[in-house]
């Protein structure tokens, strides 16, 4: 049984993660963490704890999901990974220092890192299916939309696919520069010629909606997570992989082996 600790366990990620880990013949949750903590337990009748300062070299988990957000991730390695306890994260808005510092520190202690943008696996194939798209199209437009107490715009899986679109050509996507804006920063944001749009709103969980334009055509791919349960067989496949590495792995695509 691999044993598995939630950061964030009380969030509404974490609370899923809770019960796909209890649910799942070959993990064990154990003691987690959640700083709002009032002495809650878990599904299992097991501690939430408000931090990680109970752990040790003898009081540990396997595995570490954390789904909160870039401080806490950064908080979490620190402390976690000297102790060989190896991570699964979906927190996003990370920069580029923060991946040299999770690579470096995974490599020190021969420990696992899993960070990933998105854990459905369905948007994981978007992004290999719009890597093979990108170099045949001249414009593409990226919409996508989360629910309303997202703190991060556009989303991390959005930079992911927008990055995965322009990764086999040799220059940016083509844009419409509108000769008058009449509503300032309607166009949206831009990252290698993809336009990209961010909606937040209640009702949505994830959704993310890829346009290619060209000569006469459009070509549309289109992912929703109408669920959080929809992360969770990625989530599980990290934790299970994870435990194996010795290193930093960026992207769900790594682990299933695409």
């Amino acid at each position: 049984m691999i044993k598995v600790s939630v950061n964030g366990a009380l969030g509404r990620m974490g609370s899923t993660v809770c019960d796909a880990v209890i649910s799942d013949t070959e993990t064990e949750l154990i003691d987690s963490v959640d700083f709002n903590s009032k002495e809650q337990k878990t599904p299992n009748d097991k501690p939430i704890r408000t931090n990680f300062d109970y752990l040790s070299k003898d009081n540990k988990p396997d595995v570490i999901v954390d789904f909160t957000n870039r401080e806490g991730l950064m908080n979490l390695v620190e402390t976690a990974t000297p102790l060989g306890i190896h991570i699964v994260s979906g927190s996003t808005g990370l920069l580029e220092n923060d991946y040299k510092f999770l690579k470096d520190i995974s490599n020190k202690y021969s420990t696992g890192i899993l960070s990933a943008s998105n854990f459905a696996i369905g948007a994981v194939l978007m992004m290999e299916l719009a890597s093979i798209a990108g170099k045949y199209f001249d414009y593409a437009d990226l919409v996508e939309s989360h629910h309303e107490n997202k703190i991060d715009a556009p989303s991390g899986t959005a930079i992911s696919i927008a990055e995965a679109a322009g990764s086999k050509r040799d220059k940016n996507f083509n844009q419409n520069e509108a000769e008058k804006q009449t509503i300032k920063n309607t166009r949206g944001g831009s990252l290698g010629g993809v336009q990209i749009h961010s909606a937040r709103m209640p009702g949505r969980v994830a959704r993310h909606e890829l346009v290619f334009g060209g000569l006469g055509q459009t070509f549309t791919m289109l992912h929703d997570s109408i669920d959080r349960q929809s992360f969770m067989p990625g989530v599980v496949l990290g934790v299970k992989e994870i435990v194996k590495k010795k290193e930093l792995v960026i992207g769900l695509d790594k682990i299933m082996g695409i």
